[in-house]
């Protein structure tokens, strides 16, 4: 390896080689006990995966990392972090390139995704979020086209090294930010960065394709659609198309 990133104060830096998920092992850190800030970043992942469990490619040259969160927070509002980590990832993208983000947490640059993150969450018998395990993969290298994908991949270019710095300082950041703040400035900043309102968009729900006019998000997180049959509240599924 070359020369290790250097963290925030009180961020503790987990570096591998080679690992089958960053998601994984930080859930397995946190199970015994790692506090908060713990970064688990593998040069390759063999079984990295995205949301709906699909494959997410993951050789080297990319950034692949797991983030532990504690937030102590009720269950229902740790959904809230992937919005932070979203904006975190979009905050590390060089001004001059157009940044997008896309419901739920994907972070498109220049029309092509750059960014995904799969937050994880263990819940209490308190209805609490014991721990958070953000996993967040950004292109740097290169990016990859899957036959799966829906639409293309962008790459951000630079060192893994310095963006995986710029990332953990980013998300240091927009973590206070929601601390606080509380989840309405995170949602303007969200917003701000997401497509227009009013953009045709397809949200696939399951087997269903709901198609509509992006609305925004809600105080909790959840998809505004306005379709013909009238205004609807989506809080899982996959937003199709274009960057909304």
């Amino acid at each position: 390896m070359t020369a290790t990133p250097v963290l925030p104060d009180g961020w503790t830096l987990v570096a591998l080689q080679s690992v089958g998920s960053t998601n994984d092992e930080a859930a397995h850190l946190a199970d015994n006990g790692a506090p908060e800030g713990t970064v688990v970043w593998a040069r390759e992942q063999t079984g990295g995966r995205g949301r709906r469990g699909r494959r997410w490619a993951s050789p080297v040259g990319n950034l692949y990392s797991s983030t532990i969160l504690r937030p102590a927070c009720p269950a229902q509002r740790a959904a809230e972090l992937g919005f932070v980590a979203a904006l975190a990832a979009a905050d590390i993208v060089p001004p001059e390139r157009s940044v997008r983000v896309k419901w739920p947490n994907d972070v498109l640059v220049d029309g092509g995704k750059v960014a995904g993150i799969l937050p994880e969450s263990a819940i209490g018998q308190d209805g609490k979020a014991e721990h958070v395990v953000m996993g967040i993969g950004v292109n740097v290298g290169f990016a990859p086209q899957l036959p799966e994908m829906r639409y293309p991949s962008a790459m951000l270019g630079g060192s893994v090294e310095g963006a995986l710095e710029k990332l953990v300082t980013a998300l240091a950041v927009r973590l206070g930010q929601w601390r606080r703040e509380g989840f309405e400035s995170i949602r303007a900043d969200w917003l701000a960065r997401a497509g227009p309102i009013g953009l045709e968009v397809d949200v696939r729900l399951g087997t269903e394709l709901v198609r509509g006019r992006f609305g925004g998000i809600d105080h909790d997180g959840a998809l505004l659609l306005d379709t013909p049959a009238g205004p609807r509240k989506i809080v899982a599924g996959e937003l199709l198309g274009r960057a909304a």
